[in-house]
């Protein structure tokens, strides 16, 4: 090819504007480019190019071929862009059809819908027509059979002569009819030809034949469509309610108390301008106002009156039964009273009880000889269980006050009859160890007269018997007593009631779970029934009575164990029967949340200053650490009372925990996060609890005697009070010269004047009576010799550690200090 073909350098008719770039690369490498900025080719058809190919485009005949580009490239150009061009054409004429086809199918759905519209209107102008048809039917005919009853008989005639012409129009209502079912068949056909794809609740069922309709679904639909014929829906009477409002309501249970939609409450509530979900609580005024506005009524309660259900019913008194007394037997430590009980139950309880003291409250029930049945609490004497004797004595008929003759009044004999006194409840003196050589009756009953109790012996009203447990003597007697009283009493009460007690004891089995000892008061106590007691509730599992046996109900002045708790009540609460379990959870609940906030309300009225004064006043206390674990809830009480009762200014002991039941694995860790020993009353630790606390080294000690515990409490806690330092004077020295002496300073020359002068010992400068030096000796010296100690009336040479202003006829007071340990009384 030649130059002419288009073979030549590329340059710029204008000339190129040449410039210098420089490449960076790595390594420090860089290169200087050469860049020229040129115009943009345009390519011009040679004029050679439309004689070699004239048919092929016509429009670029005349124009000019670019240079550089050959005829056969220009071929392939020029066909490149008609095969463009035609491509365009085809996708434009494919787009315009396109087009036209989703315009047709708008169309023909617009015609569809129109139909269809027209056809329902249609049949409901046909379904209107028709009932109205059927009223002028029904008119006609019932003003036809009131002018045939009013007619003579030819006329009757007349009428069935008449008759057989009549039926002729019914034929066009009929024929209508038929051409009706006709015209709607083929418009299912189609409808369920449209939902052939959708799937029904008949087919999700089993199929369409499978599935009957119900008789009111098609009672219903009827209505449905009587009231779409007569003209539209008759709209739904409002149904007025009575919400019961309690002081704060969840916004979902609001409207569920309204029966009305959650959401409609809510956009209410967004209208009054608070924003909330059905999940938060309102308080009582608003929901109020939200109450009226939706048309109901609104009834305030509170939170209290769940606990209305729990009514005291006066019982009439035809309804009320002779019930058997109450006997509390209350005295002094050690003073018989267990052991009287066991004579009288021909029983052996103290042989049972650890130490030989009563540690539980106890409730039995005793037949006489003449078929009279006594209940009898006994309570424990020792001081610990102050609050056991206070329960024993309010739920009591009668407090027999046992006495022994050759001890006399005691400090707990003096706490019972306070107990009786404050409970209002009467007295029998029962003075017991008749039988020992060292009795005195008549002192105790002088003793009793400082007390205020007059027996009958000193012209008084309470009764006294002379007993022995041991013998047996005086307890006829003793039970002649208690029948009299009770008799006074005329004791009484209503068994066919909902039943109501008094928890005795409380505690945790591990094989029956809590287990409550409950003196029934009124009614009667039965197997199955639901009952709530101080913050727990529960259904009765089984009732077993003082001798172990199971019993199916307990009635007026009977003393049971109940079973089916959900949890250990507090020694002292109320037992009453509920209809419901839903109101005994209910009423449980509440009580607990009122413990709850008073609690809270307790610790939150403590001021900063309050805060301040007591964390200052505890920077000098020391603190023993306790959990307690008990069997009984009474037991537990009465050691936590004990505990706080140890301590003075400088140590107390605090109760971290108290608890009825084993000892577990959480009681094992929060006495090591405390550092506390834990202390088991009659109880064990689990397996589990006792490989946990070998491990963290928690101490676990056990005890059956209360003693024991507070003995031991007490010795720990005197463990922490800081030791008394006191002072020994052991001799006087009297300075009678000073020298000065090199290296060592200024040395006394004394006479030891009284007792004896220790090298180890302290001393004081004493000038003119006043001390104004305290320290130790450096040196002790007699003559040349280093010595230990000078012996009175001898001379020697003392110089004192870092002191040198001694003056002659000083006096020099030599002691020791000794640590005393203290203890707590």
């Amino acid at each position: 090819m030649s130059d002419s073909d288009g073979k030549k350098t590329l340059g710029l008719r204008g000339g190129s504007r040449p410039g210098n770039v420089k490449q960076s690369f790595s390594h420090g490498r860089t290169k200087n480019v050469v860049v020229e900025t040129k115009r943009k080719r345009v390519v011009v058809p040679k004029p050679g190019a439309a004689k070699g190919g004239s048919g092929a485009a016509p429009s670029t005949s005349g124009s000019r071929r670019p240079a550089g580009i050959s005829d056969a490239e220009m071929e392939r150009r020029l066909k490149a862009l008609q095969a463009a061009k035609a491509r365009e054409a085809e996708e434009a004429a494919q787009r315009e059809a396109e087009e036209k086809a989703r315009a047709e199918e708008r169309e023909r759905r617009r015609a569809e819908q129109e139909a269809k519209e027209r056809e329902q209107r249609e049949a409901e102008e046909r379904a209107r027509a028709k009932a109205e048809e059927e009223e002028r039917q029904r008119i006609a005919a019932e003003e036809a059979a009131k002018r045939a009853a009013a007619a003579p008989a030819p006329d009757a005639a007349k009428a069935e002569r008449s008759a057989p012409s009549k039926p002729a129009p019914a034929a066009a209502p009929r024929k209508a009819e038929r051409e009706r079912e006709q015209r709607p068949s083929r418009g299912k056909g189609r409808d369920d030809n449209r939902r052939s794809g959708k799937l029904t609740l008949g087919q999700a069922t089993g199929g369409e034949g499978n599935r009957q309709r119900s008789m009111a679904a098609m009672k219903r639909k009827q209505e449905r469509a009587r009231q779409k014929a007569m003209g539209g829906s008759v709209e739904r009477e409002k149904v007025v309610r009575d919400v019961q409002l309690p002081e704060t309501i969840v916004v979902s249970e609001l409207a569920n108390r309204m029966a009305e939609r959650v959401a409609d409450v809510v956009k209410s509530l967004m209208q009054m301008g608070m924003m909330v979900t059905q999940n938060q609580s309102i308080d009582a005024d608003t929901a109020e106002l939200i109450i009226e506005e939706f048309g109901h009524k609104v009834t305030r309660v509170s939170d209290a009156d769940v606990e209305d259900v729990i009514k005291e019913v006066e019982d009439k008194d035809e309804d009320l039964k002779p019930r058997p007394p109450v006997i509390t037997i209350m005295g002094h430590v050690d003073h018989g009273k267990t052991s009287l009980l066991d004579a009288i139950r021909d029983a052996r309880v103290v042989a049972g009880e650890a130490g030989g003291i009563t540690q539980h409250i106890g409730a039995y029930q005793v037949t006489t000889e003449s078929g009279t049945v006594l209940s009898f609490l006994d309570t424990p004497g020792h001081a610990a269980f102050t609050s056991m004797r206070s329960r024993g004595a309010q739920v009591t008929d009668i407090v027999v006050l046992v006495v022994a003759a050759d001890d006399a009044v005691m400090p707990q004999t003096i706490e019972a009859i306070n107990h009786a006194k404050a409970a209002k409840v009467p007295m029998i003196v029962a003075i017991n160890k008749i039988d020992k050589p060292a009795a005195d009756p008549t002192k105790v009953r002088t003793d009793l007269l400082q007390h205020e109790v007059i027996v009958e012996q000193m012209s008084g009203e309470v009764q006294d018997v002379e007993v022995s447990a041991v013998t047996g003597q005086g307890l006829d007697e003793l039970l002649e007593a208690i029948a009299l009283q009770a008799e006074i009493l005329e004791l009484k009460a209503n068994p066919d009631r909902a039943a109501q007690g008094a928890v005795i004891e409380a505690q945790l089995d591990v094989g029956r779970g809590p287990v409550a000892t409950v003196l029934v008061q009124n009614g009667t106590l039965r197997q199955g029934d639901i009952f709530v007691v101080g913050e727990q509730y529960g259904k009765v599992r089984a009732l077993i009575n003082d001798k172990g046996e199971r019993v199916q109900e307990a009635g007026p002045s009977v003393p049971v164990e109940v079973l089916g708790l959900n949890g250990t009540p507090e020694a002292g609460d109320v037992l009453n029967v509920t209809e419901t379990e839903a109101q005994a959870r209910e009423i449980a609940a509440y009580r607990e949340q009122a413990a709850k906030d008073k609690r809270a309300a307790a610790g939150a009225a403590t001021t900063l200053e309050q805060l301040m004064a007591k964390a200052k006043e505890d920077e000098n206390v020391s603190e023993l650490p306790i959990l307690v674990k008990a069997d009984v809830q009474g037991s537990a009480e009465a050691i936590v009372q004990a505990m706080e009762k140890i301590g003075n200014e400088e140590v107390r002991v605090r109760v971290l925990h108290s608890g009825v039941g084993a000892i577990t694995e959480t009681d094992v860790g929060l006495a090591e996060a405390s550092g506390a020993p834990i202390m088991g009353f009659n109880v064990r630790a689990n397996a589990s609890a006792r490989n946990t606390a070998n491990q963290k080294g928690v101490e676990i000690r056990y005890y059956s005697v209360i003693y024991d515990l507070v003995d031991d409490v007490k010795a720990a806690a005197s463990g922490l009070l800081s030791a008394e330092i006191r002072e020994n004077f052991i001799g006087y020295a009297q300075i009678k010269e000073v020298f000065k002496v090199t290296g060592v300073g200024k040395v006394a020359g004394c006479l030891v004047t009284e007792g004896v002068a220790r090298r180890s010992a302290g001393v004081r400068l004493l000038r003119d009576n006043v001390v104004i030096h305290e320290g130790t000796l450096k040196t002790l010296k007699r003559f040349k010799d280093e010595v230990s100690e000078v012996q009175s009336g001898q001379e020697c040479g003392m110089a004192f550690e870092n002191y040198d202003d001694i003056r002659p006829n000083d006096v020099i007071e030599i002691f020791e200090r000794e640590e005393v340990t203290r203890t707590l009384d």
